[in-house]
């Protein structure tokens, strides 16, 4: 007998499909919606053992790790390029690539839960800029619009990671 391939789940989930049609706004709103509801998925039901489990080179990239680096970026992104606002580093602020090193005895709940907040931030600080607009931090002279496409291609990008480190850690596949 063949050993047994993957598991394939398709959870049921809070996602929606952005509509075919509508403003740019709004489809950009609905896209980065879309990846962010994906990030819960792909960590659903995993131990805090799997969520901190590294399975591919860098030491860095675990479930957990990706989660509180997504964090980050919201927070970095949304209020301090956009909004401008002075935030402390990361921690372990002396460390190369602090927002993907997860502090011993925080669980997966909690930075999924701090993921929720600051995203749920950066939605109410888009929901008040125009597109166009220029961040207010002057060593980032983005627009509002390139922080929004920003922001989906980093978090699909991560979800993809999310994806292969979940099917290494149980063969659980689908988007």
């Amino acid at each position: 007998m063949a050993p047994a391939g993957p598991t394939r789940v398709d959870p049921v989930d809070d996602r929606h499909d952005p509509e075919g049609r509508g403003d740019e706004r709004q489809m950009l709103a609905q896209w980065l919606d879309v990846q962010r509801q994906t990030v819960f998925i792909k960590v659903a039901g995993l131990s805090e053992d799997q969520a901190t489990r590294r399975l591919v080179g860098s030491p860095l990239t675990t479930c957990s790790g990706i989660v509180r680096h997504l964090r980050y970026v919201e927070r970095w992104w949304f209020r301090q390029v956009l909004e401008g606002e002075a935030l402390a580093p990361p921690e372990p602020a002396d460390q190369p690539h602090a927002p993907f090193r997860v502090p011993p005895g925080v669980q997966l709940a909690d930075l999924l839960a701090d993921y929720r907040a600051e995203y749920r931030h950066s939605e109410q600080i888009f929901a008040n800029w125009d597109l166009d607009a220029v961040a207010r931090n002057p060593s980032r002279p983005v627009s509002c619009r390139w922080v929004m496409v920003h922001m989906i291609e980093e978090t699909a990008r991560h979800n993809g990671h999310l994806d292969i480190l979940r099917e290494l850690l149980d063969g659980t596949t689908g988007y």
